[in-house]
């Protein structure tokens, strides 16, 4: 049975009827009079041919209300992604069904120095694994490094997805340079399954050709993805939390038409990586609060629009540790992305703004994700919960009920017991060891790596993806992007005990 994700039992709202309808209005003003950059001759003429207001020369196209509200209305609002286990196929969008998703970096780090660093092939397997294994995780991350060391740069992508289409059995997510989305999409096709792609724009309004062939290979083969142009405020978006919101918008609602225009109702969905910036540095603010509010926002309005989002507020923080500012940072952003409606969170694993990654942030995270799931299903009203009968039967001290059937029954049901967290007494915690969230997250990422079996693919679908590597090889090999030197250093890492994967 597909995974539906959490049903959650309120939704927030930060923003009045009149406030959602003024950015409503900004955003299609913004559509019509400024428009959008398409750097690319087929998205214009499928744009002009559809009712756009198209100047071929300057790249603009103006895009009318009609036309946007009736792509709106064309794109689904709840669809299934198929994953290589059926078990682990995913319902997207949808009223009230919220998903937590894995987060990504670049790199691992040492967790003695904290100095980032590039993982092993097995460091990357190890990761995978983990993520594979945690219970409030539902999707494969893109990546969730940009690749591991001796792999050359335009193979990471492939070498990484092939990776995790080897050990792990849940939905996949994934990027692409270099037309790399080619051999994913070959991988998935022969493994059975399907793949969310990210599809980017580029902020402020603006769709190079390499998103729009991206929209094209896509809709072809029947593939879901996003859109998520990135805007920071105060940079590629104005200073304002709302005009960064109806930038976001604007870009996310123009790759949308164009999709309609070339397959009407093809799965596609909204992708906020909205941040305010860093005034002081230049560089985004992650794990600001400000980016929870304009996430709170946008999912308001996606909700309005009936077209699942996702969030990542909560997907990389500003701290360069596994620490207490790394815990609130992706908390309270997690909570209000969960809150205010959004269809998937980003949130395990991922550390110092979107550079560093590592297995044992992700199974604290996970813990994060149980405890906002456990607030999202809210609370049982009804006679047996509110206990009024047992409460008579049981009356005063010195009665107590610790060994009652409604206990058995309920304790379990009512209360969320995080995995890693340190709950001893003083005394207790004293006496086996001191310790801390991390040793426990650490012992557990060992338990997990020596006891998870994840599932394999079978042998021919393992020689598939073996064969569609090796062409991958070839044809990056023939373009001139892998040098020799590289291809030497690739080939020790391909001879390597743990080589497919760990």
């Amino acid at each position: 049975m597909a995974k539906s994700g959490i049903k959650r039992a309120y939704t927030f709202d930060i923003l009045s009827e009149e406030q959602v309808q003024a950015i409503h209005r900004a955003t299609l003003r913004v559509l019509w009079e400024t428009g959008v950059a398409m750097h690319d001759e087929r998205a214009l003429k499928i744009m002009a041919e559809g009712g756009c207001k198209v100047d071929f020369d300057t790249h603009r196209v103006r895009i009318p209300e009609r036309l946007i509200m009736d792509s709106l209305a064309k794109c689904p609002g709840e669809w299934l992604v198929k994953a290589r286990h059926p078990g682990n196929d995913l319902i997207i969008g949808g009223p009230d069904r919220t998903h937590f998703c894995a987060s990504i970096g670049m790199t691992t780090l040492d967790l003695e120095t904290w100095i980032p660093r590039e993982p092993t092939r097995k460091e990357y397997c190890d990761h995978i694994k983990v993520l594979d294994w945690l219970p409030h995780n539902c999707a494969m991350p893109a990546f969730p490094y940009f690749g591991f060391a001796k792999v050359p740069q335009c193979l990471r992508l492939v070498e990484g997805h092939a990776a995790k289409v080897r050990i792990s059995s849940k939905a996949q997510m994934e990027g692409s340079v270099l037309d790399n989305d080619v051999w994913n999409i070959a991988i998935c096709k022969a493994t059975g399954q399907e793949m969310l792609h990210l599809c980017n724009p580029a902020a402020p309004l603006t769709f190079y050709e390499g998103t729009i062939s991206q929209v094209l290979r896509y809709t072809k083969e029947d593939m879901p993805f996003h859109f998520a142009s990135g805007p920071v405020s105060g940079a590629t978006a104005p200073a304002t939390l709302a005009g960064a919101v109806v930038i976001n918008n604007a870009d996310a609602i123009a790759g949308m038409v164009l999709t309609q225009l070339i397959k009407p109702g093809h799965r596609v969905w909204a992708g906020s990586m909205i941040m305010v910036q860093n005034m002081s540095t230049g560089s985004p603010a992650f794990g600001s609060i400000n980016n929870s509010l304009m996430e709170a926002m946008f999912n308001q309005m996606w909700r309005r629009y009936e077209v699942p989002n996702w969030n990542t507020a909560s997907a990389w923080v500003s701290s360069k540790a596994i620490d207490y500012q790394a815990a609130y940072e992706c908390a309270m952003a997690a909570l209000s992305c969960a809150l205010s409606g959004t269809s998937a969170v980003l949130l395990q694993g991922g550390l110092t703004g979107e550079l560093t990654a590592h297995p044992i942030k992700a199974i604290m995270d996970d813990d994060i994700a149980g405890m906002i799931i456990r607030y999202l299903e809210g609370i049982q009203i009804n006679d047996e919960t509110l206990a009024v009968d047992l409460i008579q039967q049981v009356g005063p001290i010195p009665g107590h009920f610790l060994t009652t059937a409604h206990t058995r029954k309920w304790w379990k049901k009512e209360q969320f017991v995080p995995t890693v967290a340190d709950r001893l007494t003083f005394p207790e915690w004293a006496a086996q060891g001191m310790k801390k969230a991390i040793d426990h997250a650490r012992e557990r990422m060992e338990a997990i790596l020596a006891t998870h079996k994840p599932e394999p693919l079978p042998p021919d679908q393992e020689k598939a993806v073996e064969d569609i590597l090796k062409e991958a090889r070839a044809h990056y090999r023939q373009m001139g992007f892998i040098s020799d030197d590289d291809w030497k250093l690739y080939q020790e890492d391909l001879a390597s005990p743990n080589y497919p994967y760990a």
